[in-house]
């Protein structure tokens, strides 16, 4: 007699192909746990009912045609209609009894388990469609998932309401807008060994970047607890961004980190509760550390690489992968507890790329994570509960405390979305990102600050931060064709200052980043003098010394702050166009400018006229900034050798004197940054009329030179660009300026120096792009939205030039 299972397959004896028979999220699981745990995918065991054992139960119980009766003539754009169908279904499966011969096979795999972890052991009861997760659908969070499940009791409770989950009001709408018929998908149920993350963290990671589909980072997300937190959008998490191609290198690539709030978190909760889990609030101080160390944030990229290896070799072609984690807070381990195909992103052509852009600014109600890098506008219709989905009207803005899988039907119809809780990785955010309209997650105080039949706009075009705007403001959408015949000889590089906005604008097709403005960093996310943090003993005003002490809680020293903020930020802005040469110029704030930033004002002295004062090079040796300049210099180390970005170049501003720049190179070879170790270039801002009479003698100590023409034209005509009362005398296309440009780029190719120009003349004036073509400059850097028009009439120039030589 055969006792083999005939309803029962372990993970070991699953592979991806067996989608239709235990569902893509257990084929998935079994494919890893079978393949990939020689590779370090580390995944915890367990077994997952056939797909013939779903029809069994309906068979058997004989509700299978009562089913096809619910289901009949279902119209899903009537949500009451729905949830009533809905309901019903899921009672007809649920009260139907577990036939006794599947029943008995469950029963001896969890005893099986058992004897591998031990008595009454714990485990996750999830449920797998079997048409779920294919490359255009992932089917996430359709059906329900039952943590810390123990016990033949619950766990057959669980199995039930598992499959009578194939009928959850979202999976049927999800299934009709998808094209599946009700009754030629079956669930199988997948039963695996809990992970004990409810004692450390857990969450969820993509292998690319979620907003932008920037294939080159791992994006992992972190809160405490069990993981369903962040599925549900129930916290703000942890963010971190690992960048692929140098963490295979060997190097240490995390290159951002976005501190989440991590209010509450999901534990067991106690046995006889009824309820098998629960939240509770994290302390204040557990809230305002990152809950994972870079070693586990390492340690879950690289499997992610693995894991996004393997499928798309499978696949025969990349295929980014969506994958959830969990920390077992007994053994300190991480596993992988789940990886399916990302489906938003990884589907989109890169024929064209939209840029969405405000015409005007109003006043701002909240703010919060963006999802997706597009503007709506709109009626608000706040929703508390699912009673009132059915007053929403197509095209009103969602807000709402967070929202909830069933609440799909109704999503479907929205403008955008705006949530208190959550982020990129919560349901919200899946499904906005799916449906292709802007969503703001973690907006804390969204549902206080907005009131239903209120206009309001919801933008998320301007990085990290979403916004949303009083009033329907005026915007327009620009779309750039990425597809180029030729690429121009000059090399054609951006201006670009916001790290948040760098993987979406490395898309435009381009030579490498020209001028990466570090003061924009400094001022944005550090917000802190540097000098205040290497000094905050000389800081007496009580309120800036608690700002500075909330912004820098958690980091070992205020230090730590500064470098780790500068280096995540210019990483970024080096990793979104890698190996493209990034050039990132070193502060040049002035000194009113400097005292502006908290603590400045007791590092900063007073001058009539910053603008030719006390900025630039001449800092970086002065005892009033040696140590700030000394920050800088190991966060551009850290970029450079910690995160292994060797494509950035650095580059010194405003240095006026020959002897100026050997001071400067010495300070930065005391930091570790030498010029021509390992790789390492260092420019010069062409900006003053002496580093064009001595281009020569600055030939010998820099690599290259950027004209600054908005300084160099200021210093050439002795006009002040700060003063409206001769800004009718400033013009970069003044015969002067041009020829002592003309004599900067010559004066570069004579030392066989690499020339270039940063500044917005090229912009501006085609005619100005065309004469530095003409003169033969090596590159030009723009402004985003000019690159693709100068492209094109650089190129069409080239040819014209090329024809009359």
């Amino acid at each position: 007699m055969n006792n083999s299972p005939v309803y029962i397959r372990w993970f070991n004896e699953i592979i991806l192909a067996d989608v239709p028979v235990v569902g893509g999220k257990n084929a998935s699981l079994g494919e890893m746990y079978r393949e990939l745990t020689p590779q370090g995918v580390t995944v915890p065991n367990g077994f997952a009912t056939t797909a013939s054992a779903y029809w069994h139960l309906l068979r058997s119980s004989g509700i299978e045609d009562k089913l096809k009766q619910v289901m009949s003539g279902l119209d899903k754009t009537n949500v009451e209609d729905l949830a009533v169908r809905g309901k019903k279904a899921r009672e007809l499966i649920a009260n139907a009894a577990l036939p006794e011969d599947l029943w008995t096979e469950i029963k001896k795999a969890y005893d099986k388990l058992c004897e591998e972890y031990g008595p009454g052991t714990h485990v996750a009861v999830r449920s797998s469609a079997t048409a779920e997760d294919l490359p255009t659908a992932s089917f996430a969070g359709q059906q329900e998932t039952y943590l810390n499940v123990s016990g033949y009791e619950s766990l057959k409770t669980a199995c039930s309401n598992c499959y009578a989950s194939l009928f959850t009001d979202r999976a049927i709408s999800y299934r009709i807008d998808h094209g599946f018929d009700h009754f030629k998908v079956a669930l199988s149920i997948g039963i695996m060994k809990m992970v004990r993350s409810d004692l450390a963290t857990s969450g969820v990671m993509f292998t690319l970047d979620t907003e932008t589909g920037f294939r080159d980072v791992v994006f992992i997300t972190a809160c405490y607890g069990l993981g369903e937190n962040i599925v549900q959008g129930a916290v703000n998490p942890d963010e971190y961004y690992v960048f692929k191609p140098t963490l295979k290198k060997g190097h240490r690539a995390i290159i951002r980190r976005n501190l989440g709030e991590k209010k509450i978190k999901m534990i067991y909760a106690r046995s006889g509760s009824g309820a098998l889990t629960k939240n509770i609030e994290v302390s204040e101080q557990a809230r305002r550390k990152f809950c994972l160390s870079d070693d586990d944030v390492l340690s879950l990229a690289r499997q992610a690489i693995v894991i996004e290896d393997h499928y798309s070799m499978k696949a025969g072609k990349n295929r980014p992968m969506d994958i959830e984690w969990a920390k077992s807070g007994i053994s300190g381990e991480l596993f992988i507890i789940q990886a399916r195909p990302e489906t938003v992103e990884s589907q989109k052509t890169m024929d064209t790329f939209e840029v969405y852009q405000l015409d005007k600014k109003g006043l701002v109600l909240t703010q919060g994570k963006s999802v997706g890098e597009k503007i709506a506008s709109g009626k608000a219709r706040r929703i508390e509960n699912v009673s009132q989905l059915s007053l929403f009207q197509p095209g009103e803005v969602l807000i709402s405390e967070t929202t909830m899988p069933d609440w799909e039907p109704v999503m479907k119809s929205a403008a955008a979305i705006v949530t208190n809780k959550g982020g990129r990785t919560c349901h919200a955010a899946i499904v906005s990102r799916e449906l292709g309209i802007p969503a703001v997650v973690g907006a804390i105080d969204a549902t206080e600050k907005i009131q239903t039949g209120q206009e309001i706009t919801v933008s998320c075009a301007g990085g990290d931060d979403g916004t949303v705007y009083e009033g329907l403001l005026p915007f327009h959408v620009e779309t750039i064709n990425l597809q180029e015949s030729t690429r121009p000889k000059t090399k054609i590089m951006i201006n670009l200052a916001n790290p948040e906005m760098a993987f979406s604008l490395s898309k435009i097709p381009n030579d490498g980043v020209g001028l990466a403005r570090m003061e924009f960093i400094i001022n944005s996310f550090i917000k802190i003098h540097p000098m205040a943090l290497v000094h905050p003993e000389q800081i007496t005003s009580d309120t800036e010394k608690q700002q500075i002490e909330t912004l820098t809680f958690g980091y070992t020293t205020k230090q730590d702050y500064f470098v780790d903020k500068l280096a995540e930020g210019v990483g970024t802005i080096a990793a979104a166009f890698y190996p493209k040469p990034v050039v990132v110029r070193m502060s040049d704030f002035k000194t009113n400018e400097y005292a502006s930033l908290l603590g400045g004002s007791y590092f900063e002295p007073k001058e009539e006229n910053p603008m030719i004062g006390f900025r630039g090079a001449a800092r970086y040796y002065d005892d009033k900034y040696r140590e700030g300049f000394a920050l800088e210099c190991q966060a551009m180390q850290r970029v450079r050798d910690t995160m292994g970005l060797t494509n950035l170049i650095i580059m010194i501003p405003f240095c006026r004197r020959v002897d100026e720049a050997e001071k400067v190179l010495a300070e930065m070879a005391k930091h570790g940054l030498i010029r021509g170790r390992n790789g390492l270039e260092v420019y010069v801002m062409c900006e003053i009329p002496n580093n064009v009479l001595l281009i020569d003698e600055f030939s010998a100590l820099f690599d290259g030179f950027s004209i600054g023409s908005n300084d160099l034209t200021q210093l050439t005509l002795g006009v002040d660009r700060d003063s409206t009362l001769v800004a009718h005398d400033f013009d970069e296309r003044d015969a002067g300026v041009m020829k002592i440009i003309a004599m900067a780029i010559q004066g570069a190719k004579r030392n066989h120096r690499h020339s270039g120009i940063c500044g917005q003349a090229p912009s501006d004036y085609p005619e100005f792009a065309e004469f530095l073509v003409r003169q033969g400059i090596d590159s030009i850097s723009l402004i985003p939205d000019s690159v693709m028009k100068i492209t094109g009439r650089i190129a069409m120039l080239e040819k014209e030039i090329s024809r009359h030589e």
